[in-house]
């Protein structure tokens, strides 16, 4: 994954295009680069599966 892919699905899930993207253990570290970089970035909830996915959703305020 490029960090325009990252971008895109990050805008997505932040749009409410998507209610959640599952990340790959191999695209792991391309997309939290991307992720680290949001503004909003707290508001982005990863949960972690086995062999090593993880599944992101935007719940602004999750954290509060």
């Amino acid at each position: 994954m490029d960090h325009e892919a990252a971008e895109q699905l990050i805008e997505q899930l932040r749009n409410g295009e998507k209610e959640e993207v599952v990340i790959s253990k191999d695209e792991f570290t391309n997309f939290r680069e991307v992720l680290v970089k949001q503004a909003d970035k707290k508001d982005f909830r990863g949960n972690a599966q086995h062999r090593g996915s993880v599944i992101y959703t935007y719940e602004p305020g999750w954290t509060a």
